[in-house]
């Protein structure tokens, strides 16, 4: 058994793990950048139009008819099979009647035209409907009164679960930042918010991700509010109707894949950034079904932060575009069963039964937020290292760093071989993938790693180690109420991963959460009341007579998932004789 390590962290100086709770940086909503675009929403929206039609013009103006044709069918398709509620009234009406007009090559009903001419006024006229449809607004009361909603909402779980029972919701209190925890560049990210436009990039494990990152930003962090997109089925019930109209939401309706419509929601996030309003989007594009960080990032989005710091540019500005990635590090996910066995289905198709996920259940939400926080959990929003949008370092002062140490000037990458700046998409589509190897790389860097990350990981690669014929479906197959984890096995194998990720942070290629500078078997026992005080099945837990068991394989591969892209079994040079006890043979 190795030694406990000292306590130190020999991590990079602007990584602050103390937390606290900050001023405001701009202490008037008045003053905010989403406020004041909601407030220019008319005028915006028409820039919008302009600047998507452009775009649409410049890629497709040699086959815009067809480009159009599509489109139409597309949508005609989709009010026939998957209408909403949320949707406009007698949509399928205009699309049909959309079809006409550029069919017969006509303004309106009765004005002929060239085709020309009728497939842009056609094209406007789309534009116009989907940039209405995105644009959202920020209504001060209505902020106001969420902020004070979730702060009550929080504030009471939390006192109800430092005394475990529901008659102390209006005990003492305890401070949020005690449970919901910023940690990270937080100040770094806090002064540059002041001299550019921040863009967080946040992995993503739950839905309950935005509303804890928002609220957490704003009432920990003390940043201001951020743009960012709601799924417009969000807005097909009223109450959630009327909170997302009014908190700066811009709506992203899945449904729809054309490309008209993927242009002007790009565009939309290219102003947002260019104007100067700090965003937010998920470069992933959905939940970790796997419960892996992202190793594979969209581009789409993620390039029109590229886009606008280019913009900027070539209007004479200065200030730059800070991307920052955001780690989320839950004790265990609310929809961990729907989510890996989703994630299961697709990659071993039909072995798997579909699961139903109960997530949109309140009920379930207010159990998840108990169990949490009852068990003295906490979680962790880990604010990673800035970059600027070609992925290099960024310092407080805003100035840029390459890898090797050398400042370097981001607006140089940004001119021709005549020393102008241009726009050059392909060039800002490399630059793109250069950001999203480096926001991959600081994911694994600021993400800080959890006691029941590792138990989780050691414990399903000794499951692995003993049963070396079988493949991964095989493994999930067996009877989990048969076997038992021996626990100074386990002690070994997490004592050896734990020693190999604090090698990995002195590079700075990972973090390390307090308890994991602990013995092993306290490790463990960090670990398993954590990860099993939320799920009826647990991943890990004691049984009656002291061994460790798990009730279900598959939530137990998807916490081990949460390391598997650190690659660290390779470095177990001793695995014990007798990892894992067969209780029909005893």
């Amino acid at each position: 058994m190795s030694a406990t390590p000292e306590t130190p962290r020999p991590i990079p100086a602007h990584f602050e793990w103390e937390g606290q709770r900050y001023t405001h940086t701009v202490p008037s909503v008045e003053d905010w950048e989403i406020y004041k675009l909601s407030e220019d929403r008319e005028a915006f929206i028409k820039l919008l139009e302009a600047a998507s039609e452009e775009r649409i013009i410049q890629e497709h103006g040699d086959n815009l008819a067809d480009l159009l044709s599509k489109t139409i069918f597309s949508e005609q398709e989709r009010t026939k099979t998957e209408p909403w509620k949320v949707d406009p009234p007698q949509e399928r009406g205009y699309w049909k009647r959309l079809a006409k007009l550029l069919a017969t090559h006509s303004l309106d009903e009765d004005e002929p035209a060239t085709a020309e001419e009728a497939a842009q006024s056609i094209l406007r006229r789309i534009v116009h409907r989907y940039s209405e449809e995105i644009v959202g607004t920020f209504k001060i009361p209505t902020f106001r009164f969420a902020r004070r909603f979730l702060t009550f909402f929080f504030g009471r779980l939390l006192n109800a679960a430092s005394g475990r029972t529901f008659t102390s919701l209006f005990s003492k209190k305890i401070l949020l930042e005690e449970k919901l925890l910023v940690r990270g560049y937080v100040n770094q990210v806090r002064e540059l918010s002041q001299k550019g436009t921040v863009v967080l990039v946040p992995t993503h494990f739950s839905n309950l991700d935005s509303i804890l990152i928002g609220y957490a930003l704003d009432q920990v962090a003390g940043l201001e509010a951020m743009s960012f997109g709601a799924g417009l089925n969000l807005y097909n019930t009223g109450y959630t109707a009327y909170f997302m109209n009014r908190l700066g939401a811009y709506r992203v309706d899945r449904r729809k894949r054309n490309q008209v419509y993927m242009t002007t929601l790009k565009m939309m996030s290219k102003l947002l950034i260019q104007r100067g309003v700090p965003s937010l989007f998920f470069p992933g594009g959905t939940r970790s079904r796997s419960g892996a960080l992202e190793t594979k990032l969209k581009l789409g989005l993620l390039g029109t932060a590229v886009e606008a710091q280019r913009a900027r540019y070539q209007a004479g500005r200065d200030d730059k575009v800070f991307i920052v990635p955001v780690i989320l590090s839950y004790p265990f996910v609310l929809e961990a069963q729907f989510l890996i066995e989703q994630h299961l289905r697709r990659e071993g198709q039909d072995r798997y039964i579909k699961a139903k996920d109960s997530f949109h259940s309140l009920r379930s939400i207010l159990k998840f937020v108990w169990g949490v926080f009852s068990k003295g959990n906490e979680i962790t929003i880990s604010l990673g290292q800035p970059l600027d949008v070609l992925g290099n370092r960024v310092e407080a002062t805003g100035k840029s760093y390459a890898l090797s140490g050398r400042h370097v000037s981001t607006r140089e990458y940004f001119r021709d071989q005549h020393g102008r700046i241009n726009e050059d998409l392909q060039r800002e589509s490399e630059y793109t993938r250069l950001l999203a190897n480096r926001i991959v790389e600081r994911y694994h860097a600021d993400g800080i790693v959890l006691a029941s990350h590792l138990v989780s990981y050691a414990a399903f690669a000794m499951l692995e180690r003993s049963f070396p014929k079988d493949d991964l479906y095989a493994l999930l197959r067996l009877p989990a109420e048969d076997f038992y984890f021996n626990e100074a096995a386990l002690i070994q194998v997490v004592e050896q991963l734990r020693d190999q990720l604090l090698v990995m942070e002195r590079e700075d290629r990972a973090k390390l959460s307090q308890e994991l500078r602990e013995p092993g078997r306290n490790i463990i026992r960090h670990g398993i009341e954590s990860i099993g005080n939320y799920h009826i099945d647990k991943p890990l837990h004691y049984d009656r007579v002291g061994r460790i068991v798990s009730d279900n394989f598959s939530l137990l591969h998807y916490y081990h998932n949460r390391l598997s892209t650190y690659r660290l079994k390779s470095k177990i040079r001793r695995w014990p004789q007798e990892m894992i006890g067969d209780e029909r043979k005893e």
